[in-house]
């Protein structure tokens, strides 16, 4: 029986968590025909090896680390299935997560992503589905000052979306992007942008696909009901450096590309002082 969902994995140094993540899919996925990749990017950990004992999973060592973008374009490109689920090796889908996306998917035939309500491990909510990023993204983002001391502001609100789906978790809401930690997508709406762009080596690659996407005619909908736990940054805490500087790197080519395409416009190079000064204080205060 051919797949009708091709599970995409890009591991990189995720200790322990791959195994839990193939485990719980056997209960998300149950009743739908699917199978798996894994690309590795180069891991020096053996959180790799797992794979190998996975009957539905084919695992794909890459020679050096080419990326998240990169690593989910090759799993896009070794895959047949109408239907794609990306996910990250520290995401644990709950029982019929997997039903709830798809069946909410098919509701929708221009939507081209779906993602879930991720919450940390302790329950709490991670802001997955957000609004565009613009200029004031840095100031009221996810994990800013601000965004914790004025949580019920109009800007926060539109920057961050997902609590207000909260209380209405059996219905999806277009949203402007969603978290690539976990996303289910039609094969044919990567195809029709050319998948992910590989420019972004980590981070900002989901917000890039997703305006991308609706620029080309898709919809992007969040879906509360639909649970997976994330245990986020199990791949980039053994490597802060790296991704901090890819962080605010990726940031730049986000906001030169779509928020400040006119390449002589004095708001790009702000922009691009800004990310290099918050780079820099990032790395000293760690």
């Amino acid at each position: 029986m051919s797949s009708t969902v091709a599970v995409i994995i890009v591991n990189f140094n995720s200790g322990g968590a791959l195994t839990p993540t193939m485990d719980a899919l056997e209960a998300a996925l149950a009743g739908f025909p699917w199978d798996g990749v894994v690309i590795d990017n180069a891991s020096s950990d053996g959180s790799e090896r797992p794979v190998l004992s996975r009957e539905r999973f084919t695992l794909l060592r890459q020679p050096g680390n080419t990326g998240f973008a990169a690593g989910v374009n090759a799993g896009i490109s070794m895959t047949s299935a109408p239907f794609v689920l990306i996910l990250n090796p520290d995401c644990r889908l709950t029982a019929n997560s997997g039903q709830h996306l798809f069946e909410e998917l098919q509701k929708h035939p221009r939507c081209a992503l779906i993602g879930p309500r991720l919450l940390n491990p302790d329950g709490t909510l991670q802001e997955s589905a957000r609004g565009d990023p613009n200029v004031l993204t840095g100031l009221f983002g996810r994990t800013t000052l601000l965004s914790r001391l004025f949580p019920g502001s109009p800007i926060v609100r539109r920057n961050l979306v997902s609590s207000d789906q909260v209380s209405h978790p059996t219905s999806s809401r277009p949203v402007d992007w969603i978290s690539g930690a976990c996303m289910l997508a039609r094969r044919e709406a990567l195809t029709e942008v050319k998948g992910f762009d590989e420019g972004y080596f980590l981070y900002w690659e989901d917000a890039d696909i997703c305006r991308r996407l609706r620029g080309a005619g898709w919809e992007i909908r969040y879906l509360a009901s639909a649970v997976v736990v994330h245990d986020v940054g199990r791949s980039s805490m053994n490597v802060r450096g790296l991704a901090n500087r890819e962080f605010h790197r990726s940031a730049y080519r986000y906001f030169a590309t779509h928020v400040v395409p006119q390449r002589w416009h004095p708001g790009r190079a702000l922009g691009w002082l800004i990310l290099m000064l918050r780079w820099r204080l990032k790395s000293l205060t760690g």
